[in-house]
């Protein structure tokens, strides 16, 4: 939060050529020729659905984000902030990630550190409450039609999804007793308090914006992916195995990785989509593309997010 212009500058160059640097090593893999008959081919107006996509997938993240700050006895922070907080949590300039600014807009708005670090793995695990079970459905319906692309890609989240939340909720319900054990069993309770802040999320109606919000964020992101497949490919490509390819390439979400996940996600996503039957030139041009409105657009609102947190701190 104390970086300044310069230092912050700095970081977006060096995210950019991250970024860049990836693709061009991916495009390399994928044939030089083969990508530039792509761009050739490229159909623009495609761009403008994916760009009213990003639009929409900020202001589901808003949503959420205020219920996360809201649940359990929390606190209402003003529209204003948590709009800073969400564009800058997203900026290519935030080396430790999107969930240090989270860190510090919790704190700013008066929550004590064990509520702050509920709210911040609660934050990350609702990301994952609905992403999750969306891949393990398509990837179970793959493998009862028979069409799956493949069994190391859609048996993971067939199998590891349902035991993972059914191991989770136990847990959840047994939290208190780890608190009274030193060392990591008490620290393993305070991560499950998270989990019970998911739970309230769902079952409280007056807090079904949040789910609901982190819904109409990934149809954004997912829709804005989708349009940027359509320009290079010129035909739909098939929405299960695109969802699939998308949470594979999203092992970890871009708001919790260093710098909004600039190289990670250039490396991961476009070999994922691969893996479900895309052509991996279209991938590239389709990733970049799609990097453009999620990560190098949002870098001017990213930036005043940050500066308005800043002022606020004063």
């Amino acid at each position: 939060m104390e970086r300044s212009r310069t230092e912050s500058f700095v970081f977006v160059v060096g995210s950019t050529l991250i970024a860049l640097g990836t693709l061009t090593a991916v495009s390399w893999v994928a044939g030089f020729d083969h990508v530039l008959e792509r761009l050739r081919g490229v159909d623009p107006v495609w761009f403008a659905g994916a760009f009213g996509a990003q639009i929409v997938a900020y202001v589901g993240y808003v949503l959420a984000y205020r219920e996360v700050a809201r649940v359990d006895e929390g606190c209402d922070i003003p529209t204003r902030d948590v709009v800073a907080a969400v564009t800058a949590g997203f900026g290519s300039f935030v080396a430790r990630g999107g969930f240090a600014v989270d860190v510090h807009a919790f704190k700013q708005a008066g929550l004590s550190d064990q509520q702050v670090r509920t709210r911040v793995l609660g934050l990350g695990a609702l990301e994952y409450a609905l992403l999750a079970p969306a891949a393990c459905i398509v990837a179970i319906q793959l493998l009862a039609d028979g069409h799956s692309p493949s069994l190391g890609l859609t048996l993971p989240w067939a199998i590891s999804v349902p035991l993972g939340f059914v191991a989770a909720l136990w847990a959840v319900e047994h939290r208190d007793s780890l608190r009274t054990h030193p060392g990591r069993r008490r620290h393993l309770a305070h991560a499950l308090d998270s989990i019970h802040v998911l739970k309230c999320l769902f079952v409280q109606p007056r807090h079904l914006l949040g789910p609901l919000g982190t819904a109409i964020y990934w149809f954004g992101d997912i829709f804005c992916l989708w349009a940027c497949l359509q320009a290079f490919t010129h035909g739909t490509p098939s929405i299960p195995l695109l969802l699939l390819g998308y949470a594979t390439g999203y092992a970890l979400t871009r708001r919790t990785l260093p710098l909004g996940g600039a190289g990670a996600v250039e490396a991961l996503l476009p070999f994922a989509l691969h893996w479900c039957g895309i052509s991996l030139a279209a991938a590239v041009l389709a990733v970049f593309a799609y990097r453009v409105f999620n990560l190098w657009l949002p870098i001017v609102p990213a930036a005043l997010g940050m500066r308005s947190l800043r002022a606020a701190a004063e």
